[in-house]
């Protein structure tokens, strides 16, 4: 039996979703010498007990003569898993059907280790914002996923994944009015001096991914959308809120987590999308404005966040 060459691919919650699976399959496979390919960078594993030491770039010198040639190739995609696209499992479930071949089972939360210098920087963030602005919790707001475009002065996600821009600016306001202090996690910077905040909003710059992992393990609250910063909070075990548009939960986030509350805004209108699958432009126009909120879901966002009893918000 050849060991096996796992190419995993994507952004960092993908690959944060591997994690479990492939800590599976070293502990029932412990005479395969696999490694894991990262299409998308190692990051994901540095530190890990296990995986650290078979994670390797894709472009890492002599990979194929010394690594891949004598290894059979294992190509993951966890969106083309029939249970996945119907929606009988989560995103780290499908990784697990194609990589151990047993069924959708229950799966250990990822292990991320962060270094102390990581862990520190992360502690900071949080105090240096509660001390400028004179609050005593943080709440890491990332309000777009990676869809998100810039165009026209107008921010758009076609995918129907992300917050828009203008339901953003009135929950951070909504935030600030019950003493948050908030942190945007974001690719890019905001222009907020017109909006007149009650209080300043963070934007740290030139932060790495591992370090907002770090961040948001240290905040009081997580709130975003369909993206890595909710792998974040799951793997740090921070309380967090999720606004879910065109995925589905059971797909892309935590539903059964008992330190998360789900907004699903697509739950009556969404089709589902075959990303990676085959392109559909009419599903994706279908969802491109699921994440619309009227003032009442604003309302209803912020207490999920406040962990209001749900019948006082009905």
């Amino acid at each position: 039996m050849r060991s096996k060459a796992f190419f995993v691919n994507g952004g960092y919650g993908r690959m944060i979703s591997s994690i479990p699976s492939l800590e599976l399959y070293a502990d029932e496979n412990p005479n395969d010498d696999f490694i894991i390919v990262c299409e998308g960078g190692t990051d994901a594993f540095k530190g890990h007990p296990i995986l650290d030491k078979r994670a390797y770039d894709a472009w890492h010198k002599n990979l194929f003569e010394e690594k891949i040639k004598d290894r059979e190739i294992v190509t993951t995609e966890p969106y083309r898993v029939w249970e996945y696209y119907n929606q009988k499992c989560s995103i780290a479930q499908a990784f697990d059907i194609e990589i151990n071949n047993k069924g959708v089972r229950d799966l250990p939360r990822p292990q991320v280790n962060l270094s102390k210098e990581e862990l520190i920087a992360g502690r900071k963030v949080n105090s240096d914002v509660k001390e400028k602005l004179g609050k005593k919790k943080t709440i890491v707001l990332q309000p777009f996923g990676r869809g998100m475009q810039y165009i026209d002065n107008s921010f758009i996600d076609s995918s129907g994944r992300s917050i828009e821009y203008k339901d953003v600016k009135d929950l951070i306001r909504k935030l600030q009015k019950n003493d948050y202090a908030v942190i945007i996690m974001a690719e890019m910077q905001f222009d907020f001096s017109k909006d007149k905040f009650k209080d300043e909003v963070a934007m740290p710059e030139n932060v790495s991914l591992r370090q907002w992992l770090s961040i948001i393990k240290f905040a009081d609250h997580f709130l975003g959308c369909d993206s890595v910063g909710q792998h974040f909070a799951y793997v740090a075990e921070t309380d967090a809120t999720l606004v879910i548009g065109s995925t589905y939960p059971i797909n892309v986030s935590y539903p059964d987590c008992e330190y998360f509350e789900l907004v699903d805004l697509g739950m009556n209108d969404r089709i589902y999308d075959p990303i990676r699958i085959m392109p559909d432009e009419c599903t994706s126009r279908q969802n491109e404005n699921i994440m619309a909120m009227t003032n009442e879901i604003q309302d209803y966002v912020i207490d999920r966040v406040l962990r209001k009893p749900k019948d006082e918000t009905d």
